[in-house]
C-alpha cells in the first residue's frame, strides 16, 4: 500500500510539473489550500476522491493513471511504440511516457 502511495503522490506531482502548472493554480481548481496540494505532494496528507477526480480532469489525464491501476494494451500501435522505444535511456522513456499519456488524455472532457 505504501508503493502504491508513493506512485499515486509522485505521479500527481510529476504531471503538474510536465503541464507547467503551480501548486496555487491547482489549489484553485480544485478548491483547495495550496498548503493542501503540497501536503498531498509530499505524501504528508491523503488525497479525497474529490481532489483526485478535479486533478484528474484538470490534467486531463484518467484516475487509474494516478491510482497505478491502468492496464496495459493489445493495441499493436501501441506495441510498435513499445518496440521503438525500446533503445531509450530512462530519462528519454519517462518523457514518452509522460507525453503520451498526455497526448492520449487531452481530447477528453470527462474523466
Amino acid at each position: 500500500m505504501e508503493n502504491e502511495i508513493s506512485i499515486l503522490v509522485e505521479r500527481l506531482r510529476e504531471t503538474r510539473e510536465y503541464l507547467g502548472l503551480s501548486k496555487q493554480t491547482v489549489a484553485e481548481y480544485v478548491g483547495v489550500s495550496e498548503t493542501k496540494i503540497s501536503s498531498i505532494e509530499n505524501g504528508e496528507s491523503k488525497v479525497e476522491s474529490f481532489v483526485l477526480e478535479k486533478m484528474s480532469k484538470l490534467y486531463k489525464y484518467p484516475v487509474s493513471y494516478f491510482s497505478g491501476t491502468e492496464l496495459p494494451t493489445d493495441d499493436k500501435t501501441v506495441n510498435l511504440l513499445a518496440r521503438t522505444a525500446k533503445g531509450l535511456n530512462e530519462a528519454d522513456k519517462q518523457q514518452l511516457q509522460k507525453f503520451a499519456y498526455f497526448l492520449r488524455c487531452i481530447g477528453r472532457k470527462d474523466e
